[in-house]
C-alpha cells in the first residue's frame, strides 16, 4: 500500500511540475536586423504555436493572463514592437515608425524563431500588423483570433472621421493635438471605457503611461497614428486574403468598444462566412477584464481548427 502511494503521489507531482513547466513564462531578447525585441514566451515548443500581436499603447504585458490559460496546449510567443515596450526604439533618423516597417520586424522576428506554422491573435495595432504577415506567407497561417482587430471601414469608430481629415491636412497643429494620446487619463480611458466597474487592474495602464513617457516615444507614436492611413487602404487587400485563402477565424469583441465596434467583428462575415463571431461586455482592451471567457473561446476554437 506504502509503496502504491509513493508511485501516486511521485506521479503527481511530475503531473505539477509538467504542468508548471509548460505555464511558466520565459523572458527574452533577440537581435533583429539590429533591433534587440524583447518577447514572451511560454509553453511546449513542440505543440501549436499561437503569435500574440499587442496593440496601442501597450506591449506584450497585456497577455500576463492570457498565457497562463493556454500553455499547457500551446506554444505562446509575444513581441514588443519597435517603441513599445521592452524592445528596444531606434531614432527616428534611423529607422521609419510604419506599419511596413513593423511588420517587417515582426515577419524577421518569426523566421528568427523558425516560426513556419502559426496562429496569430490580434489586437489593435497587431491586427495590421498581422494581416501583413497573412498577406505575405499565407502558407504559414492556421487560424486568426481577432480581438477588436479591425478590418473593415464599418469597424471605424466616429473618432476616425477626425483621424482621417487630419491624414487629409497633417498640420503641425494637428499633430501636436494627439499628444493627448499618450496623457495618463486618456490611457486609463482606453483601458476602463466600457468594462464592468472595479474589473480592471491599474498595472496595464499605468505600465503602458510609463512606457510612452520614454524620450522620442510620444514622436515615434505620433509617426504611427499618421501611417494608421496605410492600413485603412491595405482593407481590400486584408479582405481579398480572407476570401482567397478562408484562414479558420474568430473574432472575439468587447462589444462597447468605441474605437472598433462590433460591426467590424461582423463585417468579416462577408470574406469569411464559417467566422466564429463573439461579444464579451467589455471595452478596447477586453482581456482585462473577460481573459478566462476569451481563453474558453480560443480553447474551443482552436481545438476545431488546429491540430
Amino acid at each position: 500500500m506504502l509503496k502504491k502511494l509513493i508511485l501516486f503521489f511521485g506521479a503527481l507531482m511530475l503531473m505539477i511540475n509538467a504542468v508548471n513547466a509548460a505555464e511558466q513564462v520565459q523572458y527574452k531578447t533577440i537581435d533583429v536586423d539590429g533591433i534587440k525585441v524583447f518577447y514572451r514566451e511560454a509553453g511546449d515548443v513542440n505543440k501549436p504555436a499561437i503569435l500574440l500581436l499587442h496593440g496601442f499603447p501597450s506591449a506584450s504585458h497585456m497577455f500576463r493572463d492570457l498565457i497562463p490559460e493556454l500553455a499547457d496546449d500551446y506554444h505562446l510567443i509575444a513581441p514588443d514592437y519597435p517603441s513599445f515596450g521592452q524592445t528596444e526604439a531606434p531614432s527616428r533618423d534611423k529607422f521609419t515608425y510604419n506599419f511596413d516597417n513593423l511588420a517587417k520586424v515582426v515577419d524577421s522576428f518569426t523566421e528568427k524563431l523558425g516560426l513556419n506554422k502559426y496562429s496569430m491573435y490580434v489586437f489593435d495595432y497587431g491586427a495590421p500588423i498581422g494581416y501583413r504577415l497573412a498577406m505575405w506567407h499565407p502558407e504559414r497561417i492556421q487560424a486568426i483570433i481577432s480581438q477588436n482587430g479591425n478590418a473593415y471601414e464599418e469597424g471605424l469608430g466616429k473618432k476616425w472621421e477626425a483621424r482621417k481629415e487630419y491624414w487629409k491636412n497633417p498640420t503641425s497643429e494637428l499633430r501636436a493635438q494627439y499628444a493627448s494620446a499618450y496623457a495618463l487619463d486618456t490611457i486609463i480611458g482606453q483601458y476602463t471605457f466600457g468594462t464592468p466597474e472595479n474589473s480592471v487592474s491599474p498595472d496595464g495602464y499605468t505600465l503602458d503611461y510609463a512606457y510612452v513617457q520614454l524620450p522620442e516615444r510620444a514622436e515615434m507614436q505620433n509617426d504611427l497614428i499618421f501611417d494608421y492611413q496605410s492600413n485603412v487602404a491595405l482593407y481590400p487587400a486584408f479582405q481579398k486574403y480572407f476570401r482567397d485563402y478562408q484562414p479558420p477565424l474568430l473574432a472575439v469583441w468587447g462589444k462597447n468598444d468605441p474605437s472598433f465596434i462590433p460591426a467590424g467583428a461582423e463585417a468579416f462575415k462577408k470574406d469569411l462566412p464559417n467566422a466564429e463571431i463573439h461579444f464579451v461586455d467589455s471595452g478596447h482592451f477586453a482581456l482585462e477584464s473577460h481573459y478566462k471567457e476569451i481563453a474558453k473561446l480560443m480553447k474551443e476554437f482552436l481545438k476545431k481548427n488546429v491540430k
